[in-house]
């Protein structure tokens, strides 16, 4: 990762955990960061426990910032089981999933979708993580890149440079997640430096320098020192391994080890 982008690690909890889990792991990667000052850290519980998680960092002034998994685009009014910008803010929220491959190819979200609840994060406040990332068959037929690019170009489309400095990206390609299948370190650095110059094609060399772009897609413990030492990847959005709160804790040590690299 470069040296004047702060490492940035997320940890997607998912539809797992209960009320009881989700405040012992709030709890875990609190103490578990101890030291650990170099990298960004959020995490994002499922929504009806995000009070209780946010609660946790507040009382432990934890640097950890709370995300929601997801967002309406609406503002407000009948779409039952939505949830909107304000509502996250009012429960402490300041980060947002935008495009996460389960909300693109399980939910059935389109990458207008996926732009609509980018633009409605941003103008209500929330920083956005957009999530992109190719299929097997995808990848197979050579189209890793045309997917990456389409993606985000969709996914940034009516977004200023002003606010692009509150969007990361986030690479998982979707044959990674959850599968234990990861990207070589070599595979995932190139997919990272093209997305980079399709955020530079949109925006110029300087917001593209500065733009964060995450891995996402089976890291551990094990992986995540080779994986964040390349140069245009800057932190992880970390999913299963984020349910352990010494595995991820682990890997944001890790993150934090390679900006000082």
């Amino acid at each position: 990762m470069s040296a004047h982008r702060k490492p940035y690690v997320g940890g997607n909890w998912k539809m797992n955990t209960d009320r009881a889990a989700a405040s012992e792991l709030a709890r875990g990667v609190v103490d578990g960061l101890d030291g650990a000052e170099g990298v960004q850290v959020a995490v994002f519980p499922p929504f009806p426990y995000l009070l209780t998680v946010g609660s946790i960092l507040r009382e432990r002034q934890s640097l950890v910032t709370l995300g929601a998994q997801d967002v309406s685009e609406h503002p407000n009014g009948a779409f039952t089981g939505e949830v909107s910008v304000a509502m996250l803010r009012d429960c402490g929220v300041s980060v947002v999933l935008c495009g996460h491959s389960e909300r693109r190819h399980v939910i059935g979200e389109t990458d207008a979708i996926v732009n609509r609840k980018v633009r409605a994060a941003l103008a209500g406040g929330l920083d956005v993580i957009l999530c992109v990332g190719e299929k097997l068959e995808e990848r197979e037929a050579g189209k890793t890149d045309e997917v990456n690019e389409r993606q985000v170009r969709a996914g940034l489309a009516d977004v200023s440079a002003e606010e692009l400095r509150r969007v990361t990206i986030a690479y998982e390609p979707v044959w990674a997640i959850g599968t234990g299948k990861t990207a070589t370190p070599g595979d995932a650095q190139g997919a990272h430096e093209k997305i980079r110059g399709v955020v530079a094609g949109m925006f110029g060399p300087g917001p593209a320098e500065s733009v964060r772009i995450q891995y996402g897609g089976s890291v551990k413990p094990s992986n995540a020192a080779e994986l964040m030492g390349c140069p245009d990847i800057d932190g992880g959005l970390i999913g299963g391994a984020s349910l352990k709160a010494t595995d991820f804790t682990a890997i944001c040590k890790a993150a934090d080890v390679g900006a000082r690299v």
